[in-house]
């Protein structure tokens, strides 16, 4: 049975646009086969069919997600996305406690499977740039706030597994220890593609360090 669409998903709505908060462990769309077909955007267009998506979190991931109600909207925000002109924040849970207060990730990724996706450093891969701070952290792991710069597929778990810190809860890159992958969408900011505005969303963390 298709996902319906959960009210409380709903964080704004306008003429433009929507901002909603994905759970864990939904597809923000359709992937390749019936299996696939679940996504938060069918069950948004169940509501709003004019619905488009902006961009995307790891089905695994949760938190905030903004979806256009038109092509001009969906253009405008795509474009501010790809300029890196919207702000992303994002809170994990690491596996140990890093080196230091805060630092910057750069490794270039690129796929490296195709289903399921999977991605690693690759000398040859798509530039990529991660800031993390360290927020809290317990005497086995560690609570980071996270900023990435690019937007790549699995790019903040593939970096964090890189540093020597894998999400906890991560089936994919080496650290299952927890029910749910411990990564989420906790920030958004942008400006509105209508009047300019200066939109800023905060989401509370689902989820507790161990």
């Amino acid at each position: 049975m298709p996902a319906l669409f959960d009210p409380l998903w709903l964080v704004y709505e306008d003429a433009a646009l929507l901002v909603l908060e994905k759970p864990s462990g939904l597809l923000s769309q359709p992937g390749l086969g019936p299996e696939l077909s679940d996504s938060l955007i069918t069950a948004v267009q169940s509501e709003w069919p004019e619905a488009r998506l902006v961009h995307r979190l790891d089905r695994d991931t949760s938190g905030l997600i903004v979806v256009a109600r038109s092509a001009l909207v969906h253009r405008a925000l795509s474009q501010a996305f790809a300029e890196r002109r919207v702000e992303k924040r994002y809170v994990a849970d690491v596996s140990g406690v890093p080196d230091g207060e805060e630092g910057w990730i750069d490794h270039p990724i690129a796929k490296r499977q195709h289903r399921p996706p999977l991605y690693g450093v690759d000398p040859a891969g798509k530039p990529c740039r991660t800031h993390w701070r360290l927020s809290s952290q317990h005497s086995s792991c560690s609570r980071l706030a996270l900023q990435p710069l690019t937007g790549r597929s699995h790019q903040l778990r593939v970096h964090l597994q890189a540093l020597g810190h894998p999400i906890l809860g991560d089936p994919l890159y080496g650290e299952r220890s927890a029910a749910r992958l411990h990564l989420h969408a906790c920030g958004l900011e942008f400006s509105h593609p209508s009047d300019g505005r200066w939109m800023h969303f905060d989401s509370p963390v689902p989820f507790v360090l161990p």
